[in-house]
């Protein structure tokens, strides 16, 4: 007897749609027959494609109410249709395109919600309260690792009010085009991260002194506010000073023990929900992302925007074949052209590459049933909700409005993170569907899993498990608002896994100069 948690169940995202996505765990066999008629002409993964009709060669293959391929050969109904029987469609030109022509759905206000957050001195909101020390170049990583060490176990315990100490370490500084174009991304990404408002003011810097990222040239004079002092404190190792390693961890331990002492004086207070800055991203994406995490990512983002709140969706790989979806929903002619800029510096950086954006979806994405990167696109997108799009971020740049904010980033999930750092974020979202260990030192993440099986098997990883919207147990209202509601736990103090298990990856900036 077929039980209900062996029935065989397909998803099919639009009534438009000719193809379906397989549910259950471990795929289904060929001859399996649906409770609607189908039946599987072949064997068919998890979460991978079957045609609803039988399709001609050349024959549209539509997903989303949106054309991800057309067909290879014929393929008969039942046919599981993947990468391979698949070619995929141009990509859309990025002339003609629908300009600010979408109105949002007008959405009550959400008011009366809060969390207990440290408020700094230039009004944003920090999540944790954190003590970050920036490097210069890569040449101190070692160094300023150890002395962090030490800092943990000597000097933290001494700190109750403070959360954590942090290296922001790269391998940036030196080695590099200081002047040519494009240099200024990575530059104003870590001086713009040492603003981060998890870091409250509190700006303390370790250079070597003979790189080419001299300390005045990342913090000009009167660039960046602090709580105590006019300069950032700063600590150079190859000052006369310094006599042998010992001296210079001293140097730092002395200087941070000064910085703990200000930021100790910080206490947690209740801020509106206004004051999350949200950063979204997917990762070790699969054809559930679409259907599950990210919808309910997206319901969340329309949630946070109703109140009053931040929230950046990014990753230019991700979205370049839905330019159109998004240019629709901007709030404006200024907001669409911006958007469009960011797309046409990627297809030049292709161009520049000799490669073109089928290099985009993984391995790991084409098991987990995604055929290419306008499918994949497509559940990606449902991250940033139904909101109007109020501003566009290049690269490494600070944040000036609230709402919806598309931040141009490459897709790579540490360098999307850490510009969405240097942006403001105090909060992170993260959706996977393949699983993935990620995690950042410099705020929470929280964690969704895009299938039961994957929230099962890492138990400790995810935070939220989507999985229950494709198994029939939740809607992505309820996992909207479950995420909505743990956000705000997690900005007032409780652990994600990530944190738990420290889970921290260093900062990976994106560095389009030449190296020299």
């Amino acid at each position: 007897m077929t039980t209900p948690e062996k029935t065989p169940l397909h998803i099919r995202m639009h009534a438009g749609d000719n193809v379906a996505i397989v549910v259950n765990d471990g795929g289904l066999p060929v001859g399996t027959v649906f409770p609607d008629g189908l039946v599987l002409a072949d064997a068919v993964p998890q979460g991978h494609k079957v045609a609803l009709a039988d399709l001609a060669e050349g024959d549209a293959v539509i997903r989303y109410n949106v054309t991800i391929g057309f067909a290879a050969r014929a393929l008969p109904k039942g046919s599981w249709i993947s990468e391979a029987v698949l070619r995929m469609p141009a990509a859309r030109e990025l002339e003609g395109l629908p300009i600010a022509t979408r109105a949002a759905p007008v959405m009550e206000a959400l008011e009366g919600y809060t969390f207990q957050g440290f408020r700094n001195a230039d009004g944003s909101v920090g999540t944790r309260n954190i003590l970050a020390i920036t490097t210069t170049v890569q040449c101190v990583s070692g160094v300023v690792d150890h002395a962090v060490k030490r800092i943990k176990s000597e000097l933290l315990p001494r700190y109750p009010n403070v959360d954590d100490v942090i290296g922001l370490e790269h391998s940036y500084g030196c080695g590099v085009a200081i002047d040519a174009p494009g240099a200024e991304i990575p530059i104003r990404t870590l001086r713009n991260i040492t603003q981060n408002p998890n870091f409250g003011g509190q700006a303390m810097v370790v250079s070597l002194g003979c790189e080419k990222l001299q300390p005045a040239r990342l913090f000009p004079k009167g660039s960046i506010p602090i709580l105590s002092g006019a300069d950032p404190a700063h600590v150079c190792l190859q000052d006369e000073g310094h006599v042998g390693f010992q001296s210079m961890i001293d140097s730092i331990m002395r200087t941070a023990d000064v910085q703990l002492t200000v930021l100790n004086l910080r206490q947690r207070e209740t801020c509106p929900a206004s004051d999350l800055v949200v950063g979204v991203q997917c990762g070790g994406s699969d054809a559930f992302s679409g259907v599950t995490a990210n919808p309910a990512v997206g319901y969340a983002t329309d949630l946070l925007v109703r109140a009053g709140a931040t929230v950046m969706f990014s990753e230019v790989t991700e979205v370049r074949d839905g330019i159109d979806q998004l240019t629709s929903r901007a709030v404006n002619a200024e907001v669409a052209e911006a958007m469009i800029r960011e797309m046409a510096w990627y297809d030049a950086y292709l161009t520049r590459g000799g490669v073109d954006r089928s290099a985009n979806t993984t391995p790991g994405n084409k098991k987990g049933g995604l055929s290419n990167i306008v499918e994949k696109a497509m559940g990606s997108i449902v991250k940033s909700g139904s909101s109007a799009i109020t501003g566009v971020l290049s690269p490494g740049e600070k944040l000036k409005q609230k709402g919806l904010v598309y931040a141009a980033t490459p897709a790579s999930d540490f360098i999307c993170g850490t510009l969405q750092l240097a942006a403001g974020m105090n909060i992170h979202v993260f959706t996977t569907g393949r699983g993935t260990p990620y995690g950042l030192a410099e705020c929470p993440v929280i964690k969704v899993a895009t299938r039961n099986d994957l929230a099962r098997r890492w138990h400790d990883l995810m935070d939220v498990n989507a999985g229950r919207i494709a198994s029939g147990e939740a809607s992505i209202e309820d996992v909207g608002w479950e995420l909505f509601k743990l956000m705000l736990d997690v900005a007032s103090g409780s652990k994600t896994w990530a944190e738990h298990w420290k889970l921290h990856n260093a900062l990976t900036l994106f560095n389009p100069a030449p190296v020299t």
